[in-house]
């Protein structure tokens, strides 16, 4: 017989949390909210002040990592849970049959379960950051997800081009009609093609809005492609280029390639960083104009980035008119500024800049449109920590 003695050992920390009768999360958390309270000078700390304060806030930096962390994984948890309703209408309402290929008959070919094609479009994205973060390749990780969103975007409008291709045939063979069976069979799978493309852009386009919302929740930056335009049923603010814009204004082919609401212009610098004030203005003008339509001048960061941001915030269609610098050379924003202008604007934000920003001042109020100005110098001082991160 074996005599049990005191000298109780634990292999794993799990056990010994067990055996306590608490878990890991539990223990982390009291040794942390301990050691903040020897450093705040409440425990029997024997260090000098100017150490307890350095011990405090690298625990109260580990602490909030704790939170954090947990706060992702029951956001993770609840995501797992909820599939939108985006991808049930992409991938559940679907045809019988499709064909894929011309010359292919119809096959009875399943599309990927909702739940999984969200967590892994889900997954595809955030592993990128996850991966890299804390290490040296940190800074490339937003730049192959936007490359990830964008090879979505991509494979999208080629799905797009097909499928109007395919219905414009469907339309001239049903402009001449034919009795025989060839012209019926022919007829069916033209549209049974037409429809497989139709649904295969759906549901690419809702990963690709799904995956450009993984990006902003890990970014803080909304998504915006590089060229063409973004549109779908389920985007929140749709990026749609300035030349796609100006020739479905022109033509109204689609409506959705063509916001109908009053045009508010947008235009600022490059360094702005208060953007509270920003987004104060434009939520006053989103009040008095529900349906309005942003067109900013489509520069990635500073003032336009903010209002990118802010209009995907708040569903509101978004028109980046970049310059053609390739047509246009050294005026090519000015030009653009004449474009925004033709759109006769109901009201303007013009955030100081360069002289391009000062132009589009100047030919705004000659046209009397209402324009609100924002002076670099109006800014609210930045915060202490953005400063500490801005040196490094």
């Amino acid at each position: 017989m074996t005599k049990e003695t005191n000298d109780r050992r634990y292999t794993s920390f799990a056990d010994l949390a067990k055996a306590m009768g608490t878990n890991p999360a539990d223990l982390r958390k009291q040794y942390l909210d301990k050691a903040i309270a020897d450093a705040n000078g409440e425990g029997s700390d024997p260090r000098p002040t100017w150490m307890r304060e350095e011990r405090k806030a690298d625990l109260a930096q580990r602490k909030e990592m704790e939170e954090r962390d947990r706060e992702n994984e029951i956001a993770d948890m609840m995501r797992e849970d909820t599939v939108c309703d985006s991808f049930h209408e992409a991938f559940g309402d679907v045809g019988a049959l499709s064909i894929l290929e011309i010359g292919d008959a119809p096959q009875e070919l399943d599309m990927p379960e909702p739940a999984e094609a969200q967590a892994e479009c889900h997954a595809i994205v955030t592993t990128i950051f996850d991966l890299f973060r804390d290490t040296r390749l940190e800074p490339s990780a937003q730049a192959i997800a936007w490359g990830i969103v964008n090879s979505f975007h991509y494979e999208a409008q080629k799905l797009a081009n097909e499928e109007d291709r395919l219905s414009g045939e469907l339309q001239d063979m049903a402009r001449r009609p034919d009795p025989s069976e060839i012209y019926a069979t022919e007829l069916e799978d033209l549209q049974l093609r037409a429809q497989t493309k139709l649904e295969q852009r759906s549901a690419i386009e809702c990963m690709r809005d799904y995956a450009a919302d993984c990006y902003r929740s890990q970014t803080g930056r909304p998504w915006s492609a590089a060229r063409g335009s973004k549109v779908s049923s389920v985007t929140t603010a749709s990026q749609i280029a300035s030349a796609d814009f100006l020739k479905a204004r022109a033509t109204a082919l689609r409506e959705k390639r063509n916001p109908t609401g009053p045009i508010v212009v947008f235009s600022g610098g490059q360094e702005w960083h208060d953007f509270q004030q920003l987004y104060a203005r434009l939520d006053q003008i989103k009040a008095r104009i529900p349906s309005m339509t942003l067109c900013t001048t489509g520069q990635r960061k500073g003032c336009d980035a903010i209002a990118a941001a802010w209009a995907a915030n708040n569903g509101v269609p978004l028109v980046a008119f970049v310059p053609n610098s390739n047509r246009y050379g050294k005026s090519a924003g000015f030009r653009r500024n004449e474009q925004l202008l033709n759109l006769n604007p109901v009201e303007a934000i013009v955030c100081q800049g360069t002289g391009i920003q000062l132009n589009l001042l100047e030919e705004l109020k000659r046209k009397n449109v209402p324009t609100h100005a924002f002076p670099i110098s109006g800014q609210a001082p930045i915060a202490a920590d953005t400063k500490r991160q801005a040196w490094g």
